[in-house]
């Protein structure tokens, strides 16, 4: 948008300390704004909603009657799926953008965590501990499989599955990966400093999604890190999981739905992989009748992959960006597509 010394109205509707909102202050004179915490739409003075031009939200969002003047969301999460079929998305004027790239750094952390515990038999060792009981013939039964030297198949080359290439550089791994547009494996969304592979330049091989099947066949690792979106419910299948080694481990962390979870329950029983580590579900919270709570070679955790204490310091730092940027007319970061899901 051009220059000019009209106030630029900011609805805030997430609960930021205030330090973090006189960062978002300081950022310009023209910006005014106004902070009301609610996770209900109806709980807003009408007043509020309908001088504002930009909205920070989580998931709550106003009609397009209440907020005429409305040009510009930046959500404080990454996936929008829950809300990615309202109205309010697909009107014409109004730049979406998400918070993809804010929790790589956590959740990669999550994901070389789970794959150290599985390759290395922790579940099959804190049950023997819960036992009280030491393994005999640990020799043959206790053989980890090292990251080293190993292949990791990363499903979803976006800006979490980024940050696992570089966090698993040290451990001297064959980084395999999955993206809709192979012609562009460079990065334009929001990296923080130092993180992610905007050149990409950590993976070895770059698959399309249609070659899905193909990549697993080779890996020891195998990460799911999409999108939810129409093409991606549910990709994760039983074609998928008749191509993964026997010895092979899942980690998914993207959303839930992603994963086939009956077929996964199946791909377990039948030995066609070694073990997952879930911390996403189609539905949460997971029902404590779940059969994957039983299962002694799975880790159930409770989408907490992305949690940190720093992650509003970090989401106010890409909404300050993206302000600085629609102040001057700038193009936004993590622009969502419609059409696309993303």
């Amino acid at each position: 948008m051009p220059e000019t010394s009209e106030k630029v109205e900011l609805l805030i509707t997430v609960p930021l300390p205030e330090e973090e909102l006189e960062k978002i202050r300081q950022l310009s004179p023209r910006l005014r704004v106004t902070p009301f915490y609610s996770r209900k739409i109806e709980e807003i003075p009408l007043e509020f909603l309908e001088k504002t031009e930009i909205l920070y939200t989580d998931s709550v969002l106003p009609t397009l009657e209440m907020a005429p003047n409305l040009k510009f969301i930046q959500f404080h999460w990454a996936g929008l799926d829950q809300v990615a079929e309202t109205e309010t998305l697909s009107r014409q004027g109004v730049q979406i953008a998400t918070a993809s790239g804010v929790a790589v750094s956590q959740m990669a952390e999550y994901v070389v965590m789970m794959m150290l515990a599985l390759g290395h038999r922790l579940p099959e060792m804190i049950q023997q501990q819960e036992k009280g009981e030491w393994v005999r013939n640990r020799w043959e039964k206790l053989v980890p499989k090292e990251l080293r030297d190993s292949t990791v198949g990363i499903v979803g080359y976006g800006s979490i599955g980024r940050e696992i290439a570089r966090q698993l550089q040290p451990f001297g791994v064959h980084i395999l990966a999955v993206k809709r547009n192979v012609m562009r494996p460079m990065d334009t969304g929001y990296t923080q400093e130092g993180l992610g592979d905007p050149e990409g330049n950590y993976f070895q091989r770059l698959y399309p999604i249609q070659a899905l099947a193909s990549m697993v066949k080779s890996c020891d690792f195998v990460v799911v890190c999409l999108p939810l979106t129409t093409q991606t419910k549910n990709i994760i299948n039983d074609e998928i999981f008749k191509a993964f080694k026997p010895d092979a481990y899942l980690i998914g962390i993207g959303r839930g739905g992603i994963i086939d979870e009956h077929a996964l329950l199946t791909a377990l029983h039948e030995h066609r992989l070694a073990g997952a580590a879930l911390d996403v579900f189609a539905e949460e919270p997971l029902s404590s009748q779940s059969p994957f709570w039983d299962l002694q070679n799975v880790f159930v955790t409770p989408h907490v992959a992305g949690i940190s204490a720093q992650y509003r310091r970090r989401a106010v730092e890409l909404l300050t960006e993206n302000l600085d940027r629609y102040l001057q007319g700038l193009p936004l970061l993590n622009i969502f597509h419609p059409e696309e899901g993303y």
